[in-house]
């Protein structure tokens, strides 16, 4: 079974931008502030885009070949991850994001603990992460009340290169100039606490429910390990996803781990995917699905984002 290409559907939220069509991401909406480039969620279902499956979604291809995804996948009654490019031309709500219990029980889907890759970001770019200091319930409503919350947040400036895990429960905001990619739970239920007066839904009985209000370690930094013309850097994991940088010059051979599929997205410079008698040439946002098991050399000069499971 060969890798193939993966075509990501585009999401036209309100605080997006433009710079995903540089990453070859095409719509007719005016803006792009994601693009799922890994997913099997109903809300936006990859696509094949390379081979002889080409056309056909990625949750119908898995069906018919389950023995693609690896033994990993198989403690899940659903696929457990998602992966998407994030453009944010404005601030994101302050939002929270339930446990698997919570979420199973009131969304009927996987909560979802996620972790950020930063692209790129402009000048003065932040994230919030997190309380400053312990919170009672009744101080987190009254801060969401008074519309005070962001400064009872921690304020993290964010440069590129850095990764951030943020666990199911954390408080949390991408900034605008933010550039993201995000690995994810496979789930789209988010739980907004405040939106700088932009009139959408607040989710206040919910946070209220799911919010962790003690503050949390928000990074660690990992170092590179170099190989033969490439070079790694381990990001984080959970029983869901594991994920890592990878940067190739020249050509180096991988094989994926037999017991998950492997998911590469192209973040920088071009090259081409071989594996038997199958070449890809691809480009900057170019993602892959590769199933497990699977031998794959890559050439060229490029950075990449490896995600699979366990």
């Amino acid at each position: 079974m060969k890798p193939f290409l993966l075509q990501a559907p585009c999401k036209d939220y309100l605080w997006g931008g433009n710079r995903l069509r540089a990453f070859g991401k095409e719509t007719d909406a005016q803006r792009i502030a994601e693009s799922w480039e890994l997913s099997c969620h109903p809300d936006g279902e990859s696509v094949i885009a390379s081979g002889e499956y080409a056309g056909m979604t990625l949750p119908a291809f898995l069906r018919q070949h389950p023995e693609a995804l690896g033994e990993h996948c198989r403690c899940f009654d659903r696929f457990p991850v998602l992966v998407k490019l994030i453009d944010a031309q404005d601030n994101l709500s302050v939002q929270v994001h339930p446990d698997d219990a919570y979420a199973l029980a009131h969304a009927g889907e996987y909560g979802k603990t996620e972790l950020w890759y930063i692209i790129d970001a402009e000048p003065g770019a932040e994230i919030l992460y997190g309380v400053k200091q312990p919170m009672t319930q009744s101080e987190f409503r009254e801060s969401i009340e008074t519309g005070t919350i962001t400064e009872k947040l921690r304020h993290i400036p964010v440069h590129p290169g850095e990764a951030y895990f943020i666990p199911a429960g954390t408080l949390h905001a991408i900034g605008r100039g933010c550039l993201i990619a995000e690995v994810q739970q496979n789930s789209n239920t988010t739980y907004r606490v405040y939106d700088y007066g932009r009139g959408r839904e607040l989710h206040i009985a919910q946070a209220l429910d799911v919010a962790a209000l003690r503050p949390t370690e928000c990074r660690k930094d990992t170092p590179f390990h170099d190989y033969t013309n490439s070079r790694a850097r381990h990001l984080g994991a959970c029983r869901y996803f594991s994920a890592a940088i990878e940067e190739i010059s020249g050509r180096c051979t991988e094989f994926t781990d037999p017991e998950s599929f492997a998911h590469y997205l192209v973040l920088q410079g071009s090259g081409t995917f071989r594996s038997g008698t199958m070449a890809l040439q691809f480009r900057k946002g170019a993602s892959l699905f590769v199933p497990c098991g699977t031998e794959l050399t890559i050439e060229g000069n490029c950075t990449l984002l490896y995600t699979a499971v366990g």
